[in-house]
């Protein structure tokens, strides 16, 4: 795992808010992923603010936890991260927060 990577999950009720920090890429996104996935909860805010680095196998890892969580999750981008949201076509989605970075 990349030293510059790190991500929390914090599960308050049936809503996990998860922090993710430095380079999300191959070797990270699976973990992105689980953190944001822990069992028994239905809505998600994923908090990307902090990440210097995303590629495609993040935003894999983002299209899977809007599939697991339809109309429940919010994410946060770092200008970096809206940036590659929109070259990917992906910067209208409903789950992207505006104007968070």
């Amino acid at each position: 795992m990349d030293q510059d990577f790190s991500v929390t999950g914090a599960v308050d009720g049936d809503h996990v808010t998860v922090t993710v920090t430095g380079e999300v890429d191959m070797a990270t996104a699976d973990a992105l992923y689980a953190a944001a996935t822990p069992a028994a909860v239905s809505t998600a805010t994923v908090d990307l603010r902090a990440v210097t680095f995303f590629d495609s196998a993040a935003i894999h890892a983002l299209i899977r936890l809007a599939e697991h969580y339809p109309g429940r999750l919010a994410v946060r981008p770092s200008s970096r991260v809206r940036r590659v949201l929109e070259i990917s076509g992906l910067a209208g989605q409903p789950w992207l927060v505006p104007g968070t970075e």
